[in-house]
């Protein structure tokens, strides 16, 4: 097999990482109906947990999020995935080491120290939660599970691979106005508007995601439809 097709059968075995609410892995054979069927550059503002970005596995990409962490969470899978592996090797699925990892200060971690942190808590918190205060604090409690696979190697390294076509950028959703072109495609996946005062999760972010903010995003989508860029 050559070098090309080799990176192509790694590829296309790359999943989501993380799991991530609202994630759309299980909707992604609806979302590839409406997919173009030709387009430039793919950009994800809100990637999340990139079920559709790994799915399409673009050639030129931007993904992007106001999650800092989440997107310095990407660049170190993407740039120092064996680091990550053996630092995720080393982590046991332990009430005790959960806190006191959730306790670090993350952002003063390197991004592959970070990415660890990341996906170590998403794989051993509760429901796979990304939670945080107003103060950015994560505080999801620790989960219940059987057995969790904390470091799934083989999907690391796919993801890794497909990550090295993206450029990644911690950014609002609006910066996409400044760098998509004509033909290009943006694949929109916001917060949901909550369905009741209670049902309420936008704590992505220690600023959340407000109703106003689902207007900008209508504005914005408005604005590149009328630059012919393709919008889902």
């Amino acid at each position: 097999m050559s070098d090309l097709a080799k990176e192509q059968s790694t590829q296309s075995e790359a999943r989501p990482f993380l799991k991530w609410v609202g994630g759309k892995r299980q909707l992604v054979p609806e979302l590839m109906r409406h997919v173009p069927a030709k387009f430039g550059t793919y950009h994800e503002p809100f990637v999340g947990g990139g079920a559709l970005f790994f799915a399409l596995l673009p050639d030129d990409a931007t993904i992007s999020d106001l999650n800092k962490r989440l997107v310095r969470t990407y660049r170190g899978v993407c740039n120092s995935v064996d680091d990550v592996i053996e630092l995720l090797k080393s982590c046991p699925y332990d009430r005790e080491f959960y806190y006191r990892t959730r306790e670090l200060d993350a952002d003063a971690l390197q991004n592959h120290e970070l990415a660890a942190w990341f996906i170590y808590l998403n794989k051993t918190g509760f429901n796979g939660l990304y939670r945080v205060n107003k103060s950015g604090g994560f505080n999801v409690p620790f989960g219940r599970h059987t057995n969790p696979t904390i470091c799934d190697e083989p999907n690391l390294r796919a993801c890794s691979a497909a990550l090295q076509r993206a450029r990644t950028l911690n950014t609002g959703f609006e910066a996409v106005l400044e760098r998509a072109n004509p033909g290009d495609f943006v694949y929109f996946d916001p917060p949901y508007v909550p369905l009741s005062a209670t049902s309420s999760f936008t704590s992505y972010t220690s600023d959340g995601f407000t109703a106003a903010d689902q207007l900008r995003l209508r504005d914005v989508a408005l604005r590149l439809k009328h630059k012919d860029v393709h919008v889902l």
